[in-house]
C-alpha cells in the first residue's frame, strides 16, 4: 500500500526532513489556513501538523485519515476525543527539547534576575554617560546561586531544568502530577520561590492556573517564567501585576494566540521587566533536528504497524 502523507505547515520546522521508509506520495506546504485543510488533505492517509488545528468538522470530511502525526509535544490543536473515537492514531514528539527549552528557561532567569534588559536600554538611552560615578544602581540585581526554584511541572523538561539550577547553586521547590517524594503544592511554591517556571500542558485544568490571586502570593522580588503554554497564566492579571509591582519580573515565550496578529496585551512595551520572547525556546537547530528524525520515526513505525509516541483524549 502507497500512503498519501501531507505536511500542513512545514515551514515550522527548520530542520531535514528525511524520507519514510516506505511507498508513499509526500505533500508539502509551508503554511495551511483552516479553509484550506480539507481541500489539502483528501485523499491523505497521513497527516503532519504542527499548530494547524483538526478538529471535528474537519476531520469527519477526511474519511482516509489514519494518522495524525504532531510535529511537537502538544496536541491541543488534536481533537482527540474525535480521533479516539473513529480509530485515527496521534503521534508527537517526545524529550526533544532537552537542552533547548532548559537553556531558554535559564536564559531569561539570568536576564530577569540580573535586569539585563532594563540595564542594556538605559546605556542605549545615554544613561552611562550621565552618571556621576563608575555605574549606577537604577534597577535592583539578585543573585542566582542560593535562590529557590519553584518548579511547577516537573517531567523530562522540568528535571532537565532543574539539574541546571542546582548546578547554578539554586535551591528547588517542585510540584508535579504525579506524587512522589519532595513534592509540594502551588500555594508553596508561589510563597516560598524567588523563581518560578511551569512547564507543564494547557488542559481544561491549568487554564488561568496562575492568576492574580496567585501573583498576589508571589514575593514581590520574584519572577515567574512561562515557556510551555499561553494560558496557563492570566495575560490581563500578569500585565496588572507587572505594572502595579506585585511581582518583580516575568518571562514569557508563549501567548494565548500565536502569532498574536490581533495583538495581546502582553506586548504592550509600556509593561516593566517583561520579556517576551517569540515561541521560540524550543527552536534550537540541534532541537529541532531531533524533532524532525523523530517526526519520520514516528511515521515509519505506524506503518510499520508498531505505532509509537502515541496521543489519546
Amino acid at each position: 500500500m502507497s500512503h498519501k502523507i501531507v505536511f500542513l505547515d512545514r515551514e515550522t520546522l527548520d530542520a531535514n526532513l528525511r524520507k519514510p521508509n516506505f511507498p508513499h506520495d509526500y505533500t508539502e506546504y509551508a503554511q495551511t489556513s483552516p479553509a484550506d485543510v480539507v481541500e489539502r488533505l483528501k485523499g491523505a492517509t497521513i497527516a503532519i501538523t504542527n499548530k494547524v488545528p483538526l478538529r471535528e468538522e474537519t476531520l469527519k470530511q477526511l474519511p482516509d485519515l489514519k494518522l495524525i502525526a504532531v510535529a511537537a509535544t502538544g496536541t491541543d490543536v488534536i481533537d482527540k476525543a474525535y480521533t479516539t473515537a473513529n480509530g485515527i492514531t496521534v503521534s508527537n514528539i517526545r524529550n526533544y527539547a532537552y537542552n533547548t527549552l532548559p537553556e531558554h528557561v535559564i536564559a531569561l532567569i539570568f536576564a530577569l534576575r540580573r535586569n539585563l534588559v532594563n540595564y542594556v536600554d538605559s546605556v542605549r538611552r545615554g544613561r552611562w554617560q550621565e552618571a556621576n560615578q563608575f555605574c549606577y544602581f537604577d534597577y535592583p540585581i539578585y543573585d542566582i546561586a542560593g535562590s529557590t526554584l519553584g518548579i511547577i511541572g516537573y517531567g523530562a523538561l522540568g528535571k532537565s531544568i532543574a539539574t541546571r539550577a542546582e548546578a547554578l547553586g539554586m535551591k528547588l521547590l517542585i510540584n508535579d502530577v504525579v506524587p512522589g517524594p519532595g513534592i509540594v503544592d502551588i500555594p508553596t511554591i508561589l510563597r516560598e520561590a524567588d523563581v518560578v517556571t511551569l512547564n507543564l500542558p494547557l488542559t481544561p485544568q491549568t487554564k488561568n492556573l496562575i492568576g492574580a490571586k496567585e501573583l498576589a502570593s508571589m514575593k514581590k522580588t520574584s519572577i515567574i517564567i512561562n515557556t510551555a503554554r499561553g494560558g496557563i497564566v492570566d495575560e490581563q492579571a500578569l500585565a496588572d501585576a507587572l505594572r502595579s509591582g506585585v511581582i518583580a519580573g516575568a518571562g514569557f515565550d508563549v501567548l494565548t494566540v500565536e502569532p498574536p496578529k490581533q495583538g495581546n496585551i502582553l506586548l504592550d512595551p509600556t509593561i516593566p521587566n517583561l520579556i517576551v520572547t517569540p515561541h521560540v525556546a524550543w527552536a534550537s537547530k540541534e532541537a529541532m533536528q531531533v524533532l524532525a528524525d523523530q517526526l519520520i520515526d514516528n511515521v515509519d513505525a505506524f506503518v510499520a504497524g508498531a505505532p509509537r509516541n502515541l496521543v489519546t483524549a
